[in-house]
């Protein structure tokens, strides 16, 4: 692999961008690749971006073929366009490495902090939701789960270790989680309301909403949910949409141009996940009035959205009856080990990944759902603890 790597070495120097190169050697110095000292050495005693890429794949190449894996692996995840780039002309080299990297992928148990270096790299880069230290100390999260209902059978066993590790990684990144257990859709639709309007989101750089309870495709069901209703009798659903609702531009302000990041774990039906579709949206934008006043700004009701919802339309969630569901087990997984380097939208891919893997028995795949992120949104954890 060192030797396949060399053969990259003009085309990597002439290609790769200050940004990648930091971000590379964070990662290389994490996997003990290079020690604190080379990497600093890179870093100060050489100018130019071009001279600061070439130290660093030479570093590389000089400790060998696992060493080249790494870099290869990381390169790969930084930058994907110049990955494929440079090596579509060794597949089968490229293809080894990625089967080796993920042999000695290890997810970590605890989260991983961001590198304030990492952090202030990306302060004026427009492409990046802003972070501020005071944003990142008034994060708030929603987080709901429903676990007892009044049809016994549908208890949720597990349930409670989710509820306690997903409140534990919500923390642990900095946001003030609002808790509640078992509640109706009135009350989980009441709760929305009372969230939209925390003291904490004008200051915000973001929120998290975390539901947890059973579903069908469009709703979430609360804990008084039959499934024959006498007749006239409301059922006991949230739509799904109310999230969107309470938290669009139009009824929270407060949020405008931050990531409203949403992750339900709910079932979406009965199928057992053979067919993939996908969910239709209404566009009520053009239900409004026309605005004439040109300087009124107009801005898109349902912006700045990211969803991640545990299943295909019409298809079951799978869930361990002591460890919990598997998409918060992954998702706190993917989190811990990789929030530090890569943004949310990648973070759900990486979850989703998890769900390919060959052992794992369900034909379930989770979904990213009406994404409107317009930037990336980095968690930067650990950074509310930073001067």
């Amino acid at each position: 692999m060192a030797e396949e790597l060399a053969k990259l070495r003009t085309k990597f120097v002439s290609k790769v961008s200050k940004e990648i190169v930091n971000q590379l050697l964070d990662n290389l110095l994490e996997d003990k690749v290079i020690n604190s000292g080379e990497r600093e050495s890179i870093i100060e005693e050489h100018q130019t971006t071009a001279d600061k890429a070439r130290q660093t794949i030479d570093t590389v190449i000089k400790k060998g073929n696992k060493a080249s894996n790494r870099l290869i692996h990381h390169l790969q995840n930084c930058d994907p366009t110049l990955h494929e780039d440079l090596c579509k002309s060794c597949i089968y080299t490229v293809k080894n490495a990625t089967q080796e990297s993920q042999v000695l992928q290890e997810f970590s148990s605890t989260l991983i902090k961001s590198k304030e270096t990492f952090w202030k790299e990306k302060q004026n880069n427009k492409d990046i939701y802003p972070v501020t230290l005071n944003s990142s100390k008034n994060r708030v999260a929603l987080l709901i789960t429903n676990i007892t209902f009044a049809d016994k059978m549908k208890n949720r066993a597990g349930a409670e270790k989710d509820e306690e590790n997903m409140e534990k990684l919500l923390t642990d990144l900095g946001y003030e989680v609002v808790k509640y257990r078992d509640l109706t859709a009135k009350q989980m639709d009441k709760g929305l309301v009372q969230f939209s309007n925390h003291s904490k989101l004008k200051e915000t750089d973001s929120v998290f909403v975390v539901i947890m309870s059973h579903g069908k495709l469009g709703v979430v069901l609360g804990v008084n949910f039959k499934k024959d209703p006498s007749p006239g009798e409301e059922p006991d659903e949230l739509p799904i949409n109310n999230i969107y609702k309470h938290l669009n531009a139009k009824n929270c302000p407060e949020l405008v141009n931050k990531p409203k990041i949403i992750v339900i774990q709910a079932c979406r039906g009965e199928d057992g996940g053979s067919v993939i579709v996908c969910d239709s949206v209404d566009d009520e934008s053009a239900m409004e009035e026309d605005i004439e006043e040109d300087k009124v700004q107009r801005i898109h009701k349902e912006k700045d959205f990211i969803a991640l919802l545990s299943s295909t339309p019409d298809t079951v969630s799978y869930r361990h009856k002591l460890e919990g569901s598997f998409l918060m087990k992954f998702t706190i997984e993917v989190f811990n080990t990789f929030a530090h380097i890569y943004d949310v939208e990648e973070l759900f891919r990486k979850v989703m990944g998890r769900f390919e893997d060959s052992s794992h028995p369900f034909r379930q795949m989770p979904t990213k759902d009406r994404c409107t992120l317009t930037r990336k949104f980095y968690l930067y954890p650990g950074l509310n603890h930073m001067s």
